[in-house]
């Protein structure tokens, strides 16, 4: 059984004036406030809210 990668999530720009399905988005990453970082699965689901909110958040391996 091997463990699954993880991508560490950090938040980095305010969700104020966002759009609805953004916010969604990083608060399904797990994330809560600016600075706050989540390690994620490397799932096609995971990867698609990062790209879908890139301008929001950093994201390393």
């Amino acid at each position: 059984m091997s463990e699954q990668k993880k991508i560490k999530v950090t938040q980095v720009k305010s969700l104020i004036g966002t759009k609805q399905a953004h916010r969604a988005c990083v608060r399904g990453l797990g994330l809560r406030r600016m600075h706050h970082t989540v390690e994620v699965l490397d799932t096609p689901e995971n990867r698609g809210m990062i790209t879908k909110v890139a301008y929001l958040v950093k994201c390393e391996a």
